[in-house]
């Protein structure tokens, strides 16, 4: 049944997740995407998208976004689909909290002994590649085309990026501006080429 699925699906993504949202994207889009084919990679994409211009965290978006859509996918009525994206967020969340406030009080006691200075040293380099990991999962076909069937648009995006990353590595450019001018380049470039 999908809502016993969902609830161990993003319980396991819940209690492995370190990092953030990010981190949790490749995780949730391995499972939901290739494990389960609940949703293609196609509405994956749309609900990263969606979920980052929605308030809130962006992992907990996505078992929501993911919940609904499952159930609905399954064949199953829109009430059930809103139980779905209810249960998928709480069961991404329910493992943390336990979590957290079970050592909370003895990370508060021993923040700086060796032993926990050196599992948070450890955690770092994973993080940084469960992050890496997400943005390879939003590098595919949805995002930048196909270079055998739109190469004009996937030469475009590609440059688009290389400068996005540019201005905000080396020159810190405010993402809010790096935004808009991407948004305004799609809307004059995708007014002449057809996407």
């Amino acid at each position: 049944m999908i809502f016993l699925k969902l609830f161990l699906v993003f319980s396991k993504i819940g209690i492995v997740n370190f990092g953030g949202g990010y981190a949790m994207l490749s995780l949730i889009q391995d499972e939901v995407v290739r494990k389960q084919g609940w949703v293609s990679s196609s509405e994956f994409t749309d609900m990263v998208a969606v979920s980052q211009m929605t308030p809130g965290p962006l992992g907990i978006n996505i078992a929501t976004y993911v919940g609904y859509t499952s159930v609905i996918n399954e064949g199953y009525p829109p009430l059930l689909a809103i139980l779905g994206s209810l249960l998928a967020t709480l069961s991404v969340l329910w493992l943390p909290f336990i979590l957290m406030i079970a050592i909370s009080r003895y990370l508060l006691r021993h923040k700086d002994s060796p032993v926990v200075r050196s599992i948070f040293s450890g955690l770092r380099p994973a993080i940084v590649g469960l992050v890496a990991a997400a943005a390879l999962v939003l590098m595919n076909a949805e995002n930048f085309g196909a270079p055998r069937e739109a190469l004009v648009q996937f030469v475009a995006s590609v440059m688009l990026f290389a400068l996005a990353f540019v201005a905000s590595y080396r020159f810190k450019t405010n993402p809010l501006l790096l935004l808009a001018l991407a948004g305004g380049f799609g809307m004059i470039f995708y007014s002449f080429v057809p996407a």
